[in-house]
């Protein structure tokens, strides 16, 4: 197969580019999706209430830049190297899905090592322990984002067992890797062992699928998809980076502390930040297949995905604003008190995102690039603003409040593009989506 063959394979929009899909074979894709996300959103919650446990509020905090700072490098990497391979290349012929998967990944390790030597080199020149957190990032990120594009080539192939399976290695890799890193006691070495759990699952995924990494052929992958990448590439940036902006604009006007009382407030929302931010890797993929078998289905699909999770999330916020405060301190320890007062905005954000997520992903498999832009830099531009206004008015609860105005600010316009969209697509269905 060609390289413009691999690229154009299986459009969105077209019946016949995958066999129609059973009912039971849908609900099966899903639920592995539930499952490794159920898993993902563990090693998250994990993680961070270990090291907030062993670390206290202002290291906490240290650690939460990094882990923010990661997340700014993971939405590069899913924007230019996996996005589109979950675009482009769900339910496809095995045989181009091996070929897609393999310099997708590759590219993801040159983003992760090319970012990654920009975050030792950062770090050096800041020192202390900021510096020397960044420094360590930048050592685990190749490992971190190889393993995440192991998981999107599972679900492109409808494979979300294996991505089960993976991430399940992770977690347990983890146990031992924390427990050497609580010995040194240090934001440093909890990172690292992070890095380490990552690294053991993404070389499970090898064995796995038995695809390597196409380093050599990264460049060719983003020249190629560059008209879907460079957008969700800005798209994701654009979210990501808006949090890491308000973490540094929080830290200067209310304190290093306050960032970890965000942080801690978003841990006890973990189940379903980890899922919004796993969204992609199962609904991306489901929405491109209900898109080509019945492109009718897919307002009702992504209304009752993103109402799903909005319930949920609600439900959830409920059972923590019961939560008695010796529970809390038993989860959080000296960071509790702060996170409990965000607990109320924090889930009415949650909310919001999740509801928007629905559509964003409808988007998505529409490949309407252009729209999904405007939704995500307006939506972006609503959280620093609201976060940062937020912050300066009322301290740490006026920046919690002010970015749940934004998510659902942001979710309101999610909707409209793509109810604007479909009716684009649905009227002249081989129209290119914009």
């Amino acid at each position: 197969m060609t390289t413009e063959e691999e690229r154009t394979a299986a459009p969105a929009g077209e019946p016949d580019a995958a066999p129609p899909a059973k009912r039971g074979g849908v609900l099966g894709r899903l639920s592995w999706g539930l499952a490794d996300q159920a898993v993902s959103s563990m090693i998250n919650f994990a993680v961070g209430i270990y090291v907030a446990r062993e670390l206290g509020v202002d290291a906490f905090g240290v650690f939460s830049l990094a882990w923010l700072t990661y997340g700014v490098v993971l939405n590069v990497s899913r924007g230019v190297a996996t996005d589109p391979l979950m675009v482009r290349f769900s339910g496809v012929p095995e045989a181009a899905w091996r070929t897609a998967a393999g310099r997708s990944s590759g590219a993801a390790l040159a983003v992760g090592t090319t970012l990654g030597a920009v975050c030792v080199l950062v770090g050096l020149g800041l020192g202390g322990e900021v510096g020397t957190a960044f420094s360590c990032l930048g050592v685990a990120l190749p490992c971190l984002l190889l393993q995440d594009s192991r998981r999107f080539a599972f679900f492109a192939a409808g494979s979300g067992r294996k991505a089960f399976f993976n991430d399940l290695v992770q977690g347990v890799s983890l146990v031992p890797a924390m427990l050497v890193a609580a010995r040194f006691g240090t934001v440093a070495a909890f990172i690292l062992a992070w890095g380490a759990a990552a690294l053991a699952a993404a070389g499970y995924g090898f064995l796995q699928s038995g695809i390597r990494p196409r380093l050599t052929e990264a460049r060719g992958w983003l020249r190629e998809q560059r008209d879907l990448g460079s957008r969700y590439l800005v798209e994701n940036v654009s979210l990501s980076g808006a949090g890491q902006l308000r973490a540094y604009g929080l830290g200067a006007i209310v304190g290093v502390a306050a960032v970890g009382a965000v942080r801690g407030a978003e841990l006890l929302q973990g189940p379903f930040l980890a899922l919004l931010m796993g969204l992609s890797l199962v609904t991306v993929a489901e929405a491109a297949r209900v898109l080509r078998q019945s492109p009718e289905r897919l307002g009702r699909f992504c209304f009752l995905l993103g109402g799903g999770q909005a319930g949920a999330a609600l439900l959830w916020g409920s059972a923590l604003l019961l939560m008695p405060d010796r529970l809390g301190e038993a989860v959080l320890g000296d960071v509790w008190h702060d996170a409990s007062r965000l607990i109320l905005p924090a889930t009415l954000g949650v909310a919001g995102a999740g509801l928007g997520s629905g559509a964003a992903a409808g988007l998505r498999a529409l490949a309407a690039a252009r729209r999904s832009l405007r939704c995500q830099l307006f939506a972006s531009a609503c959280y620093l603003g609201g976060g940062l206004g937020g912050a300066a008015l009322a301290g740490t609860v006026g920046s919690a409040w002010g970015v749940a105005t934004a998510t659902a600010c942001g979710a309101a316009l999610w909707w409209l593009h793509l109810r604007a969209a479909l009716r684009e697509h649905l009227s002249n269905p081989k129209t290119p989506p914009k």
